[in-house]
């Protein structure tokens, strides 16, 4: 039943109310008609929406595809053990072989080419640092592919605010959630 789902929205009482919605970064197909009723009607009677980062400038896009990446100069061979390395080349070769055929007949009706979209989440990726390599590798899965051109949740409703005219921002810079990503050492990661 809708009123009896957790709805990881919290109230701050005042005038008018605000409120706080916490989500998780998967495609908003995936939890849409989980979400209860009272956060989306939260969302609705909202005039200011502010999200984690601001998924719709091209800008925080472009700081967080430069923030993966090693120093100049520098690549992922040089920095991972060489064993390591060849495996990490030889699954993503076995992504890459694989990707036509985790690929749904919708994708492909909307134009989805198994290269496009291999080269979209994996591209230069031997320019990345190890930490952002394994998030993408841990993205590189079947159940993953197939929902690909599905935005995640937080974009769904960067995106719906937009079209309803809201006003909107972030609460968080790229560096902010980069910089504590890189700073890992690599035994961390």
């Amino acid at each position: 039943q809708q009123n009896e789902l957790n709805s990881f929205l919290w109230t701050i009482k005042r005038d008018p109310p605000s409120y706080f919605f916490g989500t998780i970064h998967v495609p908003y197909t995936r939890v849409w008609d989980f979400i209860p009723e009272n956060s989306k009607k939260a969302f609705q009677q909202s005039h200011i929406v502010y999200f984690e980062l601001d998924l719709t400038d091209p800008y925080t896009i472009s700081a967080l595809t430069s923030c993966q990446l090693l120093p100049q100069g520098e690549n992922l061979q040089d920095v991972l053990p060489h064993d390591i390395y060849r495996r990490l080349k030889r699954h993503l070769e076995y992504v890459k072989l694989m990707m036509p055929s985790w690929m749904t007949p919708d994708q492909r009706g909307k134009g989805l080419y198994a290269d496009y979209l291999f080269n979209a989440i994996a591209g230069n990726w031997e320019r990345k640092r190890p930490v952002w390599v394994m998030l993408m590798v841990n993205s590189l899965t079947e159940v993953d592919i197939k929902s690909r051109g599905v935005p995640v949740l937080d974009l769904f409703l960067a995106q719906e605010a937009e079209r309803l005219r809201k006003q909107t921002g972030a609460v968080e810079k790229v560096e902010e959630q980069c910089h504590p990503l890189n700073g890992l050492n690599f035994s961390q990661v």
